[in-house]
């Protein structure tokens, strides 16, 4: 039976979590609102419809949510395009999987439009067999296990062949829920829950050079 390994992006992959910081800040500060120091993490495992009904109804806007989210697009875009980073030795550790036989993929909530040019820009997009997101799931979100179950259908592999690599708290506790292998990823917006994090993991990282060569 063969391994897979499913990646999240944003702040596993991509250490692109001061992008989202950005749009946030230009956002609701356009508005006259200050980012609440939870807003980060209370919305870091929702899909991005979720998001916006969430800030609508927090922040009592009066924005349609398409319109929101295409404010945040289009703030997001060129950031992932040309400027996001990958997390230091992901590049190798991803050759690395590849060489050995596994089956690689991705399961974001990032839509097609910020998470294709993001891992075209950052050199990862031919590593991967099959690319996934919430999107795909008729938009649930994280905290519940259907995007990495899609992944793992589209790969032809059972769950308990799985490794999960998440950097957020709900996404490691759906991974497990249904079987897989849970590593977290270190992220500074998951700070607040590192120490729940490292007791619910299979494994911790802070950067892809320890990661596990053997799924």
């Amino acid at each position: 039976m063969g391994k897979a390994a499913i990646f999240d992006l944003d702040g596993t992959l991509l250490d692109s979590m001061g992008v989202w910081d950005h749009v946030d800040d230009v956002s609701l500060n356009s508005r006259g609102i200050a980012v609440p120091e939870d807003y980060a993490q209370a919305v870091s495992h929702m899909q991005f419809r979720e998001i916006a009904d969430y800030t609508i109804a927090r922040f009592n806007l009066s924005d349609d949510p398409q319109d929101l989210m295409d404010e945040w697009n289009a703030l997001a875009r060129e950031a992932y395009a040309t400027i996001v980073e990958v997390k230091p030795h992901a590049v190798e550790y991803l050759a690395s999987l590849k060489a050995s036989g596994a089956k690689l993929a991705v399961a974001t909530t990032l839509p097609p439009q910020l998470r294709d040019p993001a891992m075209d820009h950052v050199g990862i997009a031919q590593f991967f067999d099959e690319i996934c997101s919430t999107d795909d799931v008729q938009f649930v979100g994280k905290d519940q296990p259907d995007v990495y179950l899609h992944a793992a259908s589209l790969l032809n592999i059972e769950p308990h062949h799985c490794t999960v690599f998440e950097d957020i708290l709900p996404g490691l506790q759906a991974a497990q829920s249904v079987g897989m292998k849970a590593w977290a990823m270190h992220d500074d917006s998951s700070d607040a829950l590192w120490p729940q994090i490292c007791e619910v993991a299979d494994g911790v990282l802070f950067d892809f050079s320890n990661a596990p060569l053997v799924l």
